[in-house]
């Protein structure tokens, strides 16, 4: 490839990078805004607090149901019409929320949630679109800079909430509408600069990349059927890393609230374990990726078992807010390493033609793993305390260590043969 032509390609990709890092910051604090007084909206209208998961529920079912043809739908129409399409149904999501609000309707309520849902799913691969334009030696940074971008829903969506309301309220709406309309016009912001600035096409982007480096090795790429694909030692590491960081992390943080109340903290000191979580979890991501593209996505990974097994160690034995706020810190970040390693490690093991469908599944995977863990951490915990959770997620993760020193071996002995 000659020099002029490397330049144009990596300001065309710095152009995307930066069009997908605001876009994702405009829809994190959009959905992070609308869903904060969610179940409250959902209990007042549905007639009582057992109602108030359902519209979550809903919306995870959205996330999971949306992420195989969105991925299909990328592979076959491009990025930016995939992309586009998921923030639309966000933003048509947010307006019937609202809208059920003004009407008292749980069942639009439930639906707006769904479609929040839907465009939650297609967010989702915007990571790895931003860093297949890149060389596969920086995609992990690239990586981590869009997780990043969820550092800015988590501080300034909640933020957000409190105006929103008020707003709604001197317009004649209710203050409960309000963060549901706010949520719908940062996503269609959010959706113009996708269609005005995401040219070309990001896979057009990374076929010209691939094509490039098929020339030079002189081996050509051949698209491959799902169960060949998944069937590979790294993609098994790298889907499973994720999953197991999203189970591990979702059965001891939703629970988290639940053993602090029980010990009678306030939720002051609850909201305070929480931003350390936060903190964790997407605060250091660009660092994240800088480590990874110079340590490797296998190592980060093991680091971040390391981690999740300390995390479900010291959450239960926590005597203190301090101690717990570092637990869920530790959590928090080991999910990082995970989720970002793994993603980088999946990412440059595809073909441009392949990585919609194929991440799409993994991200059907991790939604799964997200709902299992939301919905046994109470069973859980009912049945044994924080103690019994904490020794669930330690499980997890030492069988996680055993899978992943498995298949690295056998990658290993391919790579020999």
């Amino acid at each position: 490839m000659s020099m002029l032509s490397m330049e144009v390609l990596d300001r065309t990709a710095r152009r995307i990078t930066g069009t997908i890092f605001t876009s994702e910051s405009l829809f994190s604090a959009a959905f992070l805004a609308a869903v904060t007084l969610q179940s409250v909206n959902a209990a007042e209208l549905g007639g009582g607090d057992q109602y108030a998961g359902i519209p979550s529920t809903i919306s995870l079912l959205g996330r999971a149901a949306i992420a195989i043809p969105i991925g299909v739908l990328m592979d076959r129409a491009g990025r930016r019409p995939a992309l586009l399409l998921g923030y639309l149904f966000g933003a048509l999501g947010f307006a019937v929320s609202a809208v059920s609000v003004g009407w008292s309707s749980f069942f639009l309520l439930c639906l707006g949630a769904g479609f929040a849902g839907v465009g939650n799913g297609a967010s989702q691969q915007a990571r790895y679109i931003a860093s297949e334009v890149w060389p596969s030696d920086r995609r992990a940074r690239i990586i981590g800079l869009i997780v990043f971008a969820g550092t800015i829903g988590a501080i300034f969506g909640p933020l957000l909430v409190g105006p929103a309301g008020i707003l709604a309220q001197q317009l004649g709406g209710s203050v409960y509408a309000g963060p549901y309309w706010v949520g719908a016009v940062l996503t269609v912001l959010a959706a113009l600069l996708i269609f005005v600035l995401l040219r070309p096409d990001p896979r057009e982007i990374s076929r010209k990349r691939e094509t490039e480096r098929q020339a030079e090795s002189g081996v050509a790429g051949v698209t491959r059927p799902l169960r060949s694909i998944f069937g590979l030692p790294l993609v098994q590491l790298a889907v499973a890393s994720m999953v197991v960081g999203q189970l591990v992390m979702t059965l001891i943080m939703v629970i988290t609230p639940v053993h602090m109340h029980h010990l009678n903290h306030s939720t002051g000191e609850i909201s305070l374990v929480f931003t350390a979580h936060t903190l964790g979890m997407f605060g250091f991501a660009w660092a994240t990726g800088w480590l990874i593209d110079r340590l490797g996505s296998m190592p980060m990974i093991a680091y971040g078992a390391v981690l999740l097994i300390l995390a479900s160690v010291l959450a239960p034995v926590a005597g203190n807010v301090l101690t717990l706020a570092v637990a869920l810190f530790v959590l928090g970040l080991g999910w990082n390493f995970c989720f970002v390693a793994g993603s980088t490690l999946l990412s440059n093991q595809l073909h441009y033609d392949e990585r919609g469908r194929v991440q799409g599944t993994n991200e059907l995977l991790i939604s799964l793993a997200s709902g299992a863990g939301s919905l046994f951490t109470g069973v859980i915990f009912a049945g044994g305390g924080m103690l019994r959770v904490g020794a669930v997620g330690l499980a997890i993760t030492l069988i996680f260590a055993v899978f992943a020193t498995w298949r690295g071996r056998r990658q290993g002995a391919l790579a020999a043969s």
